[in-house]
Formats: C-alpha cells, sequence, structure tokens
C-alpha cells in the first residue's frame, strides 16, 4: 500500500511551522528519526526515578483539590480537566508542572481549547480546501495563525531557558534531552536535530496531549451523566477493586474490566478525530479492483470504523457491552481504533492511555457526578465537528462520595 506517507500540514498550521517539521506531517527520515527520538524520550522518563504514572498520580490529585473548591456547585469541567492534562504534558516536556492560577499557564491553556475549536470549524475546513485564494482574506485563519504564534513562542521562551542550566550528562525534560541530542549532532550536515525541529515537536507534544485527552474526559463524563446506571456500576467496582484509601495505578486496570470497557466505549463514542490525518499513495495501488495513482490523498475515516453496526452492537449508542465477554472479562476489539493504527498510530497513545485510566478513577472514586438536568434532557451532540469533534459544553456538580 505504501501509506505511512502523510499529506504534509494543514494549511491553518503551516504559516506557523515550516513544511514537514511536525512530527504527525513529516515523511521519510525526518519522520523516522523524530518519531524514535520521541518514543524512546517518552519510555525513558516513563522508567525514570519519577514515572510518568506517577506524574499523572500526583496531578489527579491536585485536580481533585481544585474540585472540593468549587462545593457542590454545577461549574463547567472543561478548563479543569484541560490544566490537568496539559500539566501532564507540561512536566515531560518542560521538566515542570504549572500551578492552576498561574495567569500564563492559564492563557496558554485557552489557547490550545480555542486552536482546536477552530480547526473543527465548517470555516476551518473550507479554508483547508481552498487556501490558496482564501488567504486573501480576513477569517478563522487569522486568529489560529496568531494562537499558535503565541504557544510557539512560549515554547521559545522555555527553550532558551533550558539552553541556559542545560547539563549534557542529566536532562531534566524533553527539551534537554533533544537539546543534547542537537549537541552530539553538532556536525553532522543532515542532521534532523536542530532548533526548528524542536520548537515544532514540542508544540507538537504540547497540543496533541492537551486536547485529545482532556475532551475524551469531558465526552465520558458527559456519557456518565445521561447514563447514570454506568457510573453506579463504576463506583461499585472502584470500592471493590482499589476501595478509598488507595490511589489508583495502572496495575488496577487489569482487575477492573468493566471500568475499561467504559472508557474503551467512550473513545469509541467520542470518536474525536473522525477523518483521522489524511494519508498519501506512495505507489500506485490496486484496492478490490481499482487503480489508487501514486500519490492520491487518502483519508482514514475512522468514524466508520468506530461506528461499524458489524463490529459494534447498537454501534450508535453507548454500550460498554461492546467490550465485555458473556462472563463480564474485558474484550478487546479490533476495530477500536481511536488512536489510528500501523506506521502511524498515535505516538502519545500509551502516555493517552494512561491518564485517562487514572484521571477516570481517582475522579470518580472520590467524587459521583451529578447532572442539573434529566439525564434523558442531555445532548450529547458535538459542539464542532470537522478536524475533531469537540464535546458540547455543560456543567455538572461534584458531589464528594
Amino acid at each position: 500500500w505504501g501509506l505511512s506517507t502523510r499529506v504534509t500540514l494543514f494549511p491553518l498550521m503551516e504559516n506557523v511551522s515550516p513544511r514537514g517539521s511536525w512530527e504527525a506531517f513529516s515523511n521519510g527520515e525526518r519522520w523516522k528519526k523524530l518519531r524514535r527520538f520521541t518514543l524512546c524520550v517518552l519510555r525513558d522518563f516513563g522508567m525514570g526515578k519519577r514515572s510518568i504514572e506517577e506524574r499523572i498520580q500526583e496531578e489527579a490529585q491536585f485536580l481533585l483539590d481544585d474540585f472540593r473548591k468549587t462545593k457542590e456547585k454545577p461549574f463547567d469541567v472543561t478548563f479543569f480537566l484541560s490544566r490537568a492534562v496539559s500539566n501532564v504534558i507540561c512536566s515531560i516536556v518542560f521538566g515542570n508542572r504549572f500551578d492552576y492560577e498561574d495567569k500564563n499557564f492559564q492563557t496558554l491553556v485557552e489557547m490550545v481549547n480555542s486552536s482546536f475549536r477552530e480547526i473543527s470549524t465548517a470555516q476551518a475546513q473550507l479554508y483547508d480546501l481552498y487556501e490558496s485564494f482564501l488567504k486573501y482574506f480576513p477569517g478563522p485563519q487569522t486568529k489560529n495563525y496568531d494562537i499558535l504564534k503565541v504557544i510557539r513562542a512560549f515554547i521559545c521562551k522555555k527553550v532558551k531557558q533550558n539552553q541556559k542550566t542545560l547539563d549534557l550528562n542529566a536532562p531534566r525534560d524533553f527539551i534537554d534531552s533533544f537539546l543534547i541530542q542537537m549537541e552530539k549532532e553538532k556536525e553532522n550536515p543532515s542532521t534532523e536535530f536542530y532548533m526548528k525541529n524542536l520548537e515544532c515537536t514540542v508544540l507538537n507534544l504540547f497540543l496533541a496531549g492537551t486536547e485529545t485527552v482532556s475532551s475524551t474526559l469531558r465526552y465520558g463524563f458527559l456519557l456518565l451523566l445521561k447514563y447514570p446506571e454506568v457510573q453506579e456500576k463504576v463506583h461499585e467496582e472502584i470500592d471493590r477493586v482499589i476501595g478509598q484509601n488507595c490511589i489508583p495505578n495502572m496495575a488496577d486496570r487489569n482487575r477492573m474490566p468493566y471500568t475499561d470497557a467504559v472508557i474503551h466505549e467512550v473513545q469509541r463514542c467520542a470518536d474525536l478525530i473522525p477523518m483521522n490525518l489524511i494519508h498519501m499513495v506512495t505507489r500506485d495501488t490496486e484496492f478490490r479492483g481499482y487503480l489508487i495513482p501514486k500519490g492520491t490523498e487518502v483519508h482514514p475515516l475512522l468514524s466508520t470504523v468506530l461506528n461499524d453496526p458489524t463490529k459494534f452492537k447498537n454501534a450508535h449508542i453507548f454500550n460498554p457491552e461492546n467490550f465485555l465477554d458473556e462472563n463480564g472479562c474485558f474484550k478487546k476489539n479490533d476495530a477500536f481504533i481511536p488512536f489510528s493504527s500501523g506506521k502511524r498510530i498515535c505516538l502519545g497513545e500509551t502516555l493517552a492511555r494512561m491518564e485517562l485510566f487514572l484521571f477516570f478513577t481517582t475522579i470518580l472514586q472520590s467524587f459521583c457526578l451529578k447532572s442539573i438536568i434529566p439525564p434523558e434532557d442531555i445532548d450529547i451532540t458535538p459542539q464542532e465537528s470537522g478536524f475533531s469533534k469537540i464535546p458540547p459544553l455543560y456543567q455538572l456538580s461534584i458531589i464528594p462520595r
């Protein structure tokens, strides 16, 4: 097939970053080297003195403290979850988390949310199709350019701070690790480790690592509000397996098939990146009697797979039973591909799975989620549905258990 090649970049983002500098949109040796390096760094941090799992557990406790401050009053959970999830990737990339009240951090998180909303609007999709003409007119692209420039400026500032205190033998975060690799390859004329690639790789990690997980959690909470009987079953399993006095950890997941099934079903129903990222055929390919010429863009519709009625019973309805066998044990499903598949599978899949399980179980261990409207009146229709499906805005109350 030769389908692992990606179309370079959305026009909405290309003016901010050099063509091919984003790992998600790069190809050839650049993609291989940047992806391999990023995966190695994430793995090394996962095995270090302070693992990624511990970082998530710590952040979940900060989030619980923030929830308690709401004092059971209705609120919009969006910003709470975005800050917590963003802080996990910040601790890996920048070496530290931010206080939730930090004004610069709040602005940064809001910009990430705004950027995803902008590229998911109908206007943004239209701009991507007719960019050569529409770029001469004002529109959503202007706002998105400005947002991404501010985020990139923040990253550049953090990189400069790291450069001043860099210890080549003791990397503190992803930026340090990249800077050290830059030093090692400074005499290599074909190196992929230079400043622009560092900035764009960090931007890639920061954007993708913040909005996708927080949006999935928002969808998850909304679905639990609409189906309170599911929340009750999750509470029961958490109490039976973890109890109230232990902090949830990844080892618990294998003993919690129902909770694991609920999280998988949330991801399936959220269908967060319905059209995936655009691929391109690298050679003439025959598929089911059709000739697909070299250079043809291919849109892998993840939404079609995740909603396939031959793979999921009542695919249009939230049903955790899709991931449980007749004995109540967790059941894998080959059609579950929210992270895509093949060589281009999301490089943050392992991190995202950890975040979803640990945030989900830690929150539900301590709180009941209560809707301010009757469950049957809850609308789960996306706020925007384009590149990403943005969850609708809603309010809920958090009640201590």
